[in-house]
């Protein structure tokens, strides 16, 4: 039964009718204790899902002295996407000075990173954490808010009073940025190459792109959006039957700069002029989109600023009796680079 707070010998005492030393003692295998005795409190401790390694500092009440990150994402992915590099930089940045760690894991699936946040809890081994890509309906956020488990959300919007504070930045008004600018410049056909559907930024995107599409008068308009894993291979396969299709788009948003690196090399490699037959830009901005040729238009943004923004947030939840306010994360603009050009009749 999560009740907010960590269960201690104390606590595994007053159920068992033992003192704490004999607690103690019976957790151990120390002698003191009859073998009744010593059953009883395992029985009680299990049943209070308690683990070993609580007992020490949680009986002082003293901190974990760490917070915790998990990356519920394909292992493929997370080399090639400097989005986390920079994230887990700003981190760390966040917490200099402190003598706070992190604890980093990567996990295989979803019901792995809820595990990973019961037994963090459980086992005293981080004081809060931070979640990344939240859902519209998300089981971590219902589970971190039954244990009572201090956490700070990177996400697209304000968290709803009371909740876990969110550290975020506005996707439905960056998708317009983009929109408005490739109409701008002519562009009426406008394809949107995402990341998977249930990640509430993109989910944010795809509804932004479906309005834009309905918002205007004229027939020739065409905004459809093509979900991916984030991988470069699912990027370059959804490029492929973009711009094979009997009309092309003249405009391709990638969701990320690797979806956006691969799309380039696609139209290359089909002899797709960029950014004479199509414009090209991404929602993430790095090195290796600036680095190659045409380099590509963007959304900019300091993440390493946000990962910051959202360590201090956290530790100073950690210390708030009650959920904090969000807060909003560094500012985005566009850089227009080479691969963006009007719309040609």
């Amino acid at each position: 039964m999560a009740t907010g707070r960590r269960t201690t010998i104390a606590d595994i005492a007053a159920r068992a009718g033992v003192s704490i030393s004999a607690v103690s003692f019976a957790l151990n295998g120390r002698p003191g204790v009859s073998e009744a005795t010593r059953e009883r409190v395992r029985q009680v401790a299990r049943d209070l899902d308690w683990q070993p390694h609580t007992a020490a500092r949680a009986l002082g009440g003293a901190k974990a002295g760490s917070i915790g990150f998990v990356l519920n994402r394909p292992a493929r992915t997370l080399g090639t996407e400097s989005f986390f590099g920079d994230l887990i930089s700003g981190i760390q940045l966040g917490l200099t000075g402190t003598h706070i760690g992190m604890t980093l894991l990567v996990a295989r699936d979803a019901e792995e990173e809820l595990e990973t946040y019961r037994d963090w809890w459980r086992g005293h081994r981080v004081d809060g954490v931070i979640v990344i890509d939240p859902r519209r309906d998300d089981d971590r956020l219902r589970l971190l808010a039954e244990l009572g488990m201090p956490s700070v959300v990177v996400g697209s919007h304000p968290s709803p009073a009371g909740t876990a504070p969110s550290v975020w930045i506005d996707d439905s008004d960056a998708t317009d940025t983009v929109l408005r600018y490739l109409r701008a410049l002519g562009h009426r056909r406008i394809a949107h190459v995402s990341g998977p559907p249930e990640f509430e930024h993109t989910a944010l995107r795809i509804d932004r792109v479906r309005a834009f599409a309905g918002a205007g008068d004229d027939p020739d308009d065409r905004t459809e959006s093509v979900p991916t894993d984030y991988s470069a291979e699912a990027g370059a396969a959804a490029t492929r039957r973009l711009l094979s299709a009997a009309t092309q788009p003249t405009a391709i948003v990638f969701d990320n700069d690797v979806l956006a690196v691969a799309g380039l090399g696609v139209a290359s490699e089909m002899g797709v002029r960029v950014p004479q037959d199509v414009s090209i830009v991404s929602f993430d901005d790095s090195a290796m989109i600036r680095l190659v040729r045409p380099a590509i238009t963007s959304l900019t943004r300091d993440t390493v600023e946000l990962g910051q923004r959202a360590a201090v947030l956290l530790r100073e939840q950690i210390e708030s009796d009650a959920p904090l306010p969000s807060r909003p994360g560094p500012e985005l603009t566009l850089s227009v680079r080479e691969s963006t050009a009007r719309a040609t009749p």
